[in-house]
């Protein structure tokens, strides 16, 4: 009997055509026997092609199973009796092509091991799958590695390429993909930023100048829309429009992402710059009369990213030249320092108030103005702080802190000075 012909007319288990038998040792440690046809065995699996050709009179061959593998040699020993076209149809779950897999390896069986390396390689994978996947791949070789095509990782062209592509879509300065966007812009920020963890080829990609081009590009055009935006308000007819402050709160919060995401590429210094260029067009139009009982959700947002700022600067991790500094902070704190007490008061009216400066949010803006006023200049320090203690409101931000440190600083300058002019008196007497 040919192969072919074999193939089609045996089946497995059928005890009278069959002329070999399989014994694998099942999960309760008791053999089962199942009734096969050598032709099909040596002409689908070199293991049994080589036992058949040492084969005593038993007519036997035995195959010891683990627990966990028993099942998938049960079916690679239906699959051989299957047309070869019929096996990738045949899997159903990544689950069982891997172990099956991992079986046919063992036994040399080619056709089959294609058949699973096929499949594996073509269908979506879930995380769990993946790494299952992976574990078994490392045991296999080479003869699996066309299966974790997909997560070879691709060279730093190809990488810089697709990070180049989603920080344009994340900034809208590529087209939106109508209508979808919004969804779009979306999911390329949540990339951008899993794509900036830290590791070493994160560093070489975003030290390239074509992506700082693009980053800094798509930050001016964030910036501008939001200023677009927001001057709008100052022309709507009705402000009390929930799709009015939505529309601004989105703009803000894409600057927002931009503000979370350029520090992770040493850039944070563009945001700085540009947040403080448009801050006076910014409280101009928020300060406006039509807008004093509304909008207090671009309110606190303003604020939150304010906050931001004045970290970056008061703690060194941005550097401006004194007069940058003193600028955004006698341009910031009056604002915040009238806003708290309002937000408060409204809490206070309306327990379910949503809009509010959170305990966490007023002590790292506190924490920063305080640093950021004790590096400046001491006649710079000396007016906002003799402004500080003019006004109303010298609660929040307390700036004591600031205030005594700087008087110990005039005190130490003045003791230092006079100490200096006694050791220059004492030096002409000594001549």
């Amino acid at each position: 009997m040919d192969k072919a012909g074999a193939a089609k007319s045996c089946t497995l288990g059928d005890r009278s055509t069959s002329d070999i038998t399989v014994r694998l040792t099942n999960r309760e440690g008791r053999p089962e026997w199942f009734y096969s046809h050598s032709s099909i065995l040596i002409n689908k699996s070199k293991f049994f092609a080589d036992q058949l050709s040492h084969l005593d009179s038993t007519a036997c061959i035995e195959i010891h199973c683990s627990d966990f593998d028993y099942d998938h040699h049960v079916s690679l020993l239906r699959l051989l009796y299957l047309p070869e076209d019929s096996v990738v149809d045949s899997f159903d779950s990544v689950k069982t092509a891997i172990g099956i897999l991992q079986v046919a390896v063992a036994l040399h069986c080619e056709q089959i091991t294609q058949s699973c390396i096929q499949y594996l390689e073509a269908i979506p994978w879930e995380d769990k799958e993946e790494e299952e996947i992976l574990k078994a791949v490392s045991k296999l070789g080479p003869v699996a590695m066309p299966i974790v095509a997909r997560l070879q990782p691709v060279d730093l062209s190809t990488t810089r390429n697709v990070f180049v592509s989603a920080i344009q879509f994340a900034t809208s300065i590529a087209a939106p993909c109508l209508p979808f966007g919004d969804e779009l812009k979306t999911s390329a920020q949540e990339q951008v930023e899993y794509m900036l963890g830290e590791d070493e080829d994160t560093s070489l990609i975003t030290a390239d100048d074509e992506v700082k081009s693009v980053v800094k590009m798509g930050l001016s055009q964030i910036c501008s829309s939001f200023e677009k935006e927001l001057s709008s308000l100052l022309l709507e007819s009705d402000l009390t429009s929930e799709a009015v402050e939505d529309r601004v709160l989105r703009s803000l919060s894409d600057l927002e992402w931009m503000c979370n995401i350029l520090p992770k590429m040493d850039l944070m210094k563009e945001f700085v710059s540009n947040w403080t260029e448009i801050s006076g067009r910014i409280l101009t139009v928020v300060e406006d009369r039509k807008l004093d009982s509304l909008m207090w959700g671009l309110k606190v947002k303003l604020i939150e990213v304010t906050g931001k700022v004045l970290e970056a600067v008061g703690y060194g991790n941005v550097i401006l030249p004194p007069p940058c500094r003193v600028q955004l902070l006698k341009t910031w704190l009056p604002y915040i320092r009238k806003m708290k007490p309002l937000l408060d008061s409204k809490g206070n009216e309306d327990l379910g108030f949503p809009h509010k400066m959170d305990e966490d949010l007023c002590e790292s803006i506190e924490g920063a103005i305080v640093s950021l006023i004790l590096a400046l200049p001491s006649n710079d320090q000396a007016d906002i702080l003799a402004d500080w203690m003019k006004t109303e409101q010298v609660r929040y931000p307390d700036l004591s802190e600031a205030f005594e440190v700087w008087c110990y600083r005039t005190k130490s300058a003045k003791r230092r000075l006079v100490e200096g002019l006694d050791k220059v008196g004492n030096a002409a007497v000594s001549l």
